[in-house]
Formats: C-alpha cells, structure tokens, sequence
C-alpha cells in the first residue's frame, strides 16, 4: 500500500492533478489510513515542491502546478477528515498589510502552509491592523502571518505587533513578519515573534512556532 502513497506524492510534485486526485482516491479505496494519506502522500509531495523550489530546481509555475494538484487530492480527503475529525496542524490568518497591494509572495507562502497541513485564513491584501487582530481571535488562530513588498507599509506591521501586546493576547498570537524589504532585525525592532525570508522558510518558522512556541528571531 506504501507504493501507492509514493506514487501519490510523486504525481503531486509533477503537477498532475488529475493523477493525483485518482491516487488519492485509490489510496483511501485501499484502506490506507486518511492521515496517511494526507500526511506521507499529499503533505510528503508538496515538503518535496518546497525544497526544490528552495534549490531553485523549479519555479513559481511549477509550485502553481503542485498546488492545483494538492487541491485536487484534499477535495477527495475533505469530507473524510471532517468524519473523523482529524485536526489540521493550525491555524493561519495571512494578509498583506494595509497599504500594500502586492500579495504573490503571500500567496505562496498561503500554498506551502496548506501544503503542510496548516488550515489558512486568507485575508488578502490592504489589511488593517485591526482586522488582522480580531480575525485571529473569532477565528482562534494561533499566528498571524503579516507580508509587506513596499518599505512604507513596514510600519503596519509594528502597528499589529502592538495591538497584540494592548490586547493582553502575547503568546496566544504569534506574529510572523515577511516580504522583499522585510529584515530579520526589523521583525526584532517591532517584537515580531517570527521573520521568513522566503515562502520555505516562512513555513518553517510558523511550524516552529506552533509545534514548540519558541521566537524565530
């Protein structure tokens, strides 16, 4: 059955979505385990799109592939995760912060958070800090991940780290910090808890994040 699961997660990394929404189907047909599924096929296959695309031994089309794919296969496994009430590994609101317009980088880190497990509240772009804030609280959310491409919407950032912090919600919400002008001695100046230089490694630092509540700064 594990020949299954290495096929799915192959199929996925090639952007075949119609593949691997069969594999997917035929996995779950098969008696695998929905977890399993989910964890050493679909997640397994875009871990493996995030590294290459780290070695820049694909680019954002391909990524686009894998994840139209990914979707294919979690529409199979959707009703089935929510009959047996597995958890996602978190949840995510992501934005791009009021001011700013730019939102593929934050796409793409939207993409390998749900291709890892994380369930993502999208907010878009030009996001106030206050929404920010307050969808993170409806929506108990363990992070906010905040994406600026312009220097004059850095300071908005500061401004959702603050509202945190006057909230009284420190350590019920993290705040993680990325974009092109984006510095990790910036996400330090504003007191963010955690700072992506890339779509990768901004996944890796949410999953640092919740898994074990340490900053990334």
């Amino acid at each position: 059955m594990d020949d299954i699961l290495i096929q799915l997660s192959e199929t996925l990394t090639r952007g075949d979505h119609e593949n691997t929404a069969r594999l997917t189907g035929e996995a779950v047909a098969a008696g695998i385990e929905i977890k399993r599924v989910l964890d050493d096929g679909l997640i397994s296959g875009m871990s493996l799109v995030g590294e290459k695309f780290r070695r820049h031994e694909i680019f954002l089309p391909d990524v686009l592939l894998a994840a139209r794919a990914m979707y294919a296969g979690l529409e199979i496994l959707k009703p089935l995760l929510i009959r047996d009430n597995l958890p996602s590994r978190g949840k995510i609101v992501l934005g791009t912060v009021q001011g700013d317009v730019h939102d593929i980088g934050k796409n793409l880190v939207g993409i390998m958070l749900r291709g890892a497990g994380f369930e993502v509240i999208d907010l878009g772009h030009d996001v106030p800090p206050e929404k920010f804030v307050a969808t993170a609280v409806s929506e108990n959310a363990s992070v906010v991940g905040l994406s600026a491409l312009l220097t004059t919407t850095m300071p908005v950032m500061k401004k959702v780290v603050a509202l945190v912090h006057e909230r009284g919600l420190t350590g019920r919400i993290k705040v993680a910090v990325g974009g092109a002008p984006v510095t990790r001695q910036f996400a330090q100046d504003i007191g963010a808890d955690a700072y992506g230089f890339d779509a990768v490694n901004a996944v890796e630092c949410i999953t640092r994040l919740i898994e074990t509540g340490r900053t990334q700064n």
